[in-house]
């Protein structure tokens, strides 16, 4: 159930909206993916700006992945789910990509190293959280 956790917003089964994990490492910017260059990686499709990006994910996947399931860093810091987050707002952190609500929450997120650890501190209960929402959810289709 846990690999089910990737953070696909509200509609839809792809990660980060679509955009590139590893363009974030390889370029240090947001780039948009395309579905030409997708991969079904934890119950979700990832989307890359090429197929050279592609391969370095499918060979290392948790290394570009970003962490929490690609849901809001600076949510998970306070112990609660943000689905809703901005591929623009993100960071890199100790070679780990975090993505964040919006840009002042990234920010704050790299700004205070408390917030790291807090998040560390807080993602299995927040975890528990969504592993509930999506049980509660297949119970309730099942019905």
């Amino acid at each position: 159930m846990a690999e089910d956790l990737v953070n696909t917003g509200y509609f839809g089964d792809v990660a980060i909206k679509g955009y590139d994990p590893v363009a974030y490492f390889t370029e240090s910017k947001a780039l948009e993916g395309s579905p030409q260059f997708s991969y079904r990686w934890l119950g979700a499709n990832w989307q890359f700006a090429s197929a050279e990006n592609r391969e370095l994910f499918i060979r290392e996947p948790t290394r570009y992945a970003p962490q929490y399931g690609g849901y809001c860093a600076d949510g998970v810091s306070f112990g609660t789910v943000t689905t809703n987050i901005d591929p623009k707002a993100w960071r890199i952190i100790e070679g780990k990509l975090f993505l964040s609500y919006d840009p002042g929450a990234a920010e704050g997120f790299e700004k205070n190293p408390n917030k790291l650890v807090d998040s560390k501190k807080h993602w299995s209960e927040v975890e528990n959280t969504l592993i509930s929402e999506k049980l509660g959810t297949t119970w309730q289709a099942a019905r």
